[in-house]
């Protein structure tokens, strides 16, 4: 079921989005919180954005491997088994109060999450026009953003009655993720014999090169995630999760918008400018966490994030033959959530330490180093051969 001509919205693509929305529904409600629940078992802070960490580099380190398994086994496969070990994992978080376990199950959890991620990035990708990449993933990115907007509000007043509340939740949603995922057909198989041949073994270690700048910019993500309601509760900021809405309700306006450039002017001359925009944004949140630099830096960092990734996917997809985008995927997913990952663990441990400017300050000096980085690979990744 390759992509035919210029049509953009199918039925299929339509399911794909109501899948994704289910995923993160279930996500950005369990990662905020889970780091509360942490801390009302005993642990600090620092412990806190472990959970984060473990799953997100046990995501990293596997999801080349469950990337290029989705290829051989088939995307619509992997998606039904993760779906249902997500809401198994769910429902042992529910019970668990040893926080060593959780960490433990977080690794689990994070193999599983990277061969959904992997799966339905690469099924998605096969339903695009190729001309019109860029713009496709930057559609169905809005079904992410749209979960994102509404889940951690509804996380937190489901947590208001208890965390076993919301771990049930989550395994209805994934559940639900299942259903959805059984409705879908195989792809079959697609020709790519104008592309170069396959790369020996399971990787696709161009890709997982040039992703690296998504690893440099992606960091101060996951301190996002795990601390930005941490941050806003610190500075009596009200919502506590007033700066994941905002920055999704920033990115769901201008997505529309920007997310197209990439097909229309050409991916890198969109892509650098994100970059800027990226590094800015995570630099005036360290300046400071009132209301209105926690408003403006969401502004500023969603319009630069929001962009960049379906522009990267577009720029990456050029060169990657059909039957491997599972594995191009893992290899980027590899990257991102190398990043994720360690924002989460070590901007924990320098708010610990030093604070929430500190910290985010890191976070805006290393997405800062993802422009050089992307100029100097860029050549080497655009040469054929190389």
């Amino acid at each position: 079921m390759p992509a035919s001509g210029d049509r953009l919205f199918t039925p299929t693509f339509f399911v794909m989005c109501g899948f994704t929305f289910t995923v993160f529904l279930f996500t950005f409600q369990l990662l905020p919180i889970a780091p509360y629940h942490i801390i009302d078992l005993g642990g600090s802070t620092a412990t806190a954005g472990l959970f984060l960490g473990f799953l997100t580099y046990s995501s990293a380190f596997s999801a080349p491997l469950t990337g290029a398994f989705a290829d051989r086994v088939g995307q619509r496969r992997i998606l039904i088994v993760t779906s249902l070990a997500l809401a198994v994992f769910s429902l042992i978080y529910a019970v668990l109060t040893d926080i060593r376990i959780m960490l433990a199950v977080a690794i689990l959890h994070g193999i599983f999450w990277s061969g959904l991620l992997s799966a339905s990035s690469a099924y998605m990708t096969n339903l695009l026009p190729e001309h019109r990449r860029a713009e496709g993933i930057g559609y169905w990115g809005l079904s992410t953003l749209l979960a994102v907007a509404v889940s951690p509000s509804v996380g937190f007043w489901i947590y208001q009655h208890g965390w076993v509340w919301v771990c049930g939740f989550a395994a209805v949603l994934n559940l639900v993720m299942a259903g959805i995922a059984w409705q879908l057909k195989e792809h079959s198989h697609v020709e790519a014999a104008a592309l170069p041949p396959p790369p020996t073994g399971f990787l696709e270690r161009r890709v997982l090169i040039v992703s690296i700048t998504l690893a440099l910019y992606s960091f101060g993500y996951g301190g996002i995630t795990s601390f930005s309601a941490m941050y806003a509760d610190a500075n009596g900021v009200t919502p506590k999760g007033i700066y994941l809405t905002a920055l999704a309700i920033v990115i769901l306006a201008t997505r529309p918008i920007f997310g197209r450039l990439g097909d229309r002017f050409g991916y890198k001359q969109v892509f650098v400018p994100c970059l800027v925009l990226i590094s800015c944004g995570m630099a005036l949140l360290a300046f400071g966490g009132s209301r209105w630099w926690m408003l403006v830096s969401a502004l500023v960092f969603g319009v630069g994030y929001g962009t960049a990734y379906p522009t990267y996917v577009g720029y990456v997809m050029r060169g990657v033959r059909p039957d491997r985008r599972g594995a191009a995927f893992g290899a980027i997913l590899a990257a991102f959530d190398t990043g994720i990952g360690s924002g989460s663990t070590l901007m924990g441990w320098i708010i610990d330490r030093h604070g929430f400017s500190n910290a985010f300050g890191t976070a805006a000096a290393l997405s800062a180093l993802a422009l050089p980085y992307f100029l100097m690979v860029d050549r080497w990744y655009t040469t054929p051969n190389s």
